[in-house]
């Protein structure tokens, strides 16, 4: 199918040179120009604004946005709509709060415009083994989507899971269950390490995913992270959120459902990004106030 495709980030370069490897016919365009030469390159049609990007598609023509959640959203989207007719298809491919995808949604459907919300998850690996895309909006636009669907995600990895805002909601409970998973793999990996044997985490790693209950392609990846580091020495333990586990959070306060393994693991982010918590100088200072404890001096 034909389809305009912006935002040639990590992921949107992946996705459209998946596209143009399964025969679609796609036209590319990205803020920096430099970028759209590549797709160009690739095998795409090059566009360098999205009015020119929108007069190369043909009636009823499909968009898709893969750029950042917020004014990134809002702001490419109200360009396009303008440039676009009654039955054409916008797609929001990005981590977008569900919220501001419905609002999205009712704005351009008041305009005579189609919209689809795609939680993608896949990451860098995505152009090899595919991407899982849970849909949300009107069914018929999914069906429209539906071959490139078909080219971007593995067998059985796409879905149409409910009206317009599920395909994100989705997608934000799988980002914080995936906060959860790594903060798990994580504190265990720390026990193994930290531990009087001499253990190799690489080895570990690899054995656990051989029919052990807590197999996964994360515990592959870890593998490979270890055997190309074993001790991690060339990372810093800085790790930083893209929103969607704070989301799901607050969603969880909101439905009266306790999550505290989700929420530990945002908490867990935070304090990873302090180069020393002045909460701990508290702690320090109170036990050295009430019992005399010993205190590391700065």
């Amino acid at each position: 199918m034909e389809l305009g495709f912006v935002g040639l980030g990590r992921m949107g370069m992946n996705m459209v040179l998946r596209l143009l490897k399964g025969g679609h016919d796609v036209v590319a365009y990205n803020r920096s120009p430099g970028k759209t030469k590549i797709a160009e390159e690739s095998g795409a049609r090059g566009a360098y604004s999205l009015r020119e990007l929108v007069a190369a598609l043909t009636p009823p023509r499909t968009v898709w946005l893969m750029v950042p959640a917020g004014p990134p959203v809002d702001e490419n989207m109200s360009e396009v709509a303008q440039l676009m007719e009654r039955g054409d298809l916008i797609v929001d491919g990005g981590n977008s709060n569900f919220k501001n995808t419905q609002r999205r949604a009712a704005d351009l459907a008041q305009q005579g415009l189609r919209f689809l919300d795609v939680g993608t998850s896949g990451g860098i690996w995505g152009l090899e083994i595919g991407y899982c895309m849970m849909v949300g909006g009107e069914r018929e636009a999914f069906q429209h989507l539906e071959p490139a669907l078909k080219t971007l995600a593995p067998e059985n990895g796409y879905a149409h899971v409910g009206p317009a805002g599920a395909g994100h909601y989705v997608k934000m409970v799988h980002n914080g269950i995936e906060y959860a998973m790594l903060q798990a793999y994580a504190e265990g990996f720390e026990i193994l390490q930290r531990s009087q044997f001499e253990l190799d985490l690489r080895q570990i790693a690899a054995l656990w995913n051989q029919g052990s209950v807590i197999r996964s392609w994360l515990l592959e990846l870890a593998e490979r992270a270890f055997a190309e580091d074993p001790q991690l020495a060339e990372i810093k333990g800085y790790v930083e959120d893209s929103g969607e586990g704070r989301w799901t959070v607050s969603e969880a306060m909101d439905l009266d459902v306790p999550a505290p393994v989700i929420t530990l693991s945002l908490l867990a982010r935070f304090a990873s990004r302090q180069e020393e918590s002045f909460s701990a100088k508290v702690i320090a200072a109170l036990r050295r106030q009430f019992g005399g404890h010993a205190i590391k001096s700065a």
